[in-house]
């Protein structure tokens, strides 16, 4: 399949409201050529990255806009157009190459089309586009209600956060303490030619110059070393765990805290892994297999206790929230598609909602860590601020931790070009059990 068609259907899915690119993608990725994969990633994610910039400088080339059932039509155009503005293929070969799949479609008009506004983009898309800068959603590409809610929210930092969003994430990966120190390991790199640093904030974190192939970093196999963003490290140690101690990791998949848990304290005395979606699990057994771990899993509402907690109390909970993942956006750029203004709100009643049926699991003297990657304070300092409120016998403890900024309840970290995603946490103990 040309690459082209395949990353504008697994784009017209997200358009269509039916997918992400991490459940569309895939399938189409298996009908081409494995030479071809690489670039099918680029179009579709890049085209996603930009896709508000590109939607508006499409209505600007258009009469009229696509009708719904054209969905792939439309996706087809804006990977043409993130071609010829977004990357060193030859304008020739972007344009006829991305006209050429509309037969594919078996939408023969679309072809013309195709060729004339993908033509005209190539004359005035760029005098077009410098026209419209003054329209932040072009600025920033991104969606109207997210960057207004970002200038809202973060009236410093949102033009930077806009920028760490649309860079290319770097690569990040996390050492097994249990086998090498982070700097036996930065040696281990350095004698297999792969340039890296240790990160900031994360004592087990190392950042690689250049991402590469998992399969060339020494020890992956054997469990020495994972991918992870360095935010998302900080969980572990922020838990402070100790021997003996029954965690629970809600919300898990696909399960790289999970992991980090295990690695962080050999003596615990168990971890139970639970997730909504057990094919969402089956990716956490295969990342603890690869690192000799083992926990508990199950796929379960975690709001439903009465189906899934045996009624031992956790010494420690790791409640890492669904979320609106804005925080993320950069390594999933389709979010910019995918969420919408009204799914805030319904998102932050939700993380309430786990917060509440978690806390009588949790024993008295027990510490909850709460986690998000999300960037806006709807889903974070606020829920925290509301659980504290309703709950008497919950109290805030402060973070140990340099990243991010202190927020009423918690810490932000934001999005940071080179560094880390945007990410939320917030520490809570549990001074007395719930009354009534």
């Amino acid at each position: 399949m040309n690459p082209r068609l395949a990353a504008a259907r697994a784009l017209a899915a997200v358009l269509s409201g039916k997918a992400s690119l991490n459940s569309s993608l895939p399938a189409q990725l298996d009908k081409v050529e494995e030479r071809d994969r690489g670039l099918v990633q680029d179009l579709a994610f890049g085209t996603a990255r930009w896709q508000p910039r590109l939607d508006l400088l499409a209505a600007q080339l258009l009469q009229k806009p696509f009708k719904a059932a054209d969905a792939d039509v439309q996706a087809l155009l804006l990977v043409g157009l993130y071609q010829l503005f977004y990357t060193r293929i030859p304008a020739h070969a972007a344009i006829g190459e991305t006209v050429g799949c509309a037969d594919k479609l078996k939408k023969p008009w679309a072809k013309g089309l195709l060729n004339a506004v993908l033509r005209r983009a190539q004359r005035e898309g760029e005098a077009l586009l410098a026209d419209m800068e003054r329209d932040p959603v072009v600025r920033t590409a991104h969606p109207r209600w997210l960057q207004k809610a970002l200038k809202a929210f973060w009236p410093q930092q949102w033009e930077a956060i806009c920028a760490a969003n649309n860079a290319h994430p770097p690569m990040i990966l996390r050492v097994n303490r249990r086998h090498h120190s982070r700097d036996a390991y930065l040696a281990l790199l350095t004698e297999a030619g792969i340039s890296a640093s240790p990160c900031q904030y994360s004592r087990d974190g190392i950042l690689l110059a250049e991402a590469c192939d998992v399969r060339g970093l020494p020890g992956f196999a054997e469990g020495l070393v994972s991918v992870q963003d360095e935010a998302a490290q900080l969980a572990a140690d922020l838990m402070e765990l100790a021997p003996g101690q029954r965690v629970l990791d809600a919300c898990c998949a696909p399960g790289g805290k999970t992991c980090h848990l295990l690695e962080a304290e050999a003596g615990l005395a168990e971890v139970v892994a639970i997730d909504l979606e057990a094919k969402r699990l089956a990716r956490v057994r295969e990342n603890l297999d690869r690192l000799q771990l083992d926990a508990q899993l199950i796929a379960c509402d975690a709001r439903d206790t009465a189906s899934w907690w045996d009624g031992k109390p956790f010494q420690r909970i790791l409640l890492d929230a669904p979320c609106s993942a804005t925080g993320v956006i950069r390594r999933h750029p389709d979010i910019k598609l995918t969420r919408q203004a009204d799914d805030i709100p319904a998102l932050a009643a939700l993380q309430g909602e786990l917060l509440d049926a978690l806390w009588p699991t949790l024993e008295v003297g027990g510490m909850l860590v709460y986690a998000t990657c999300s960037s806006l304070p709807t889903e974070n300092t606020e829920v925290i601020d509301a659980f504290l409120a309703r709950t008497p016998g919950a109290r805030e403890l402060d973070l140990a931790l340099e990243a991010g900024l202190r927020q009423p309840h918690g810490r932000q970290l934001l999005a940071q070009e080179g560094g880390h995603d945007g990410f939320y946490y917030a520490k809570l103990i549990k001074i007395a059990a719930s009354r009534g």
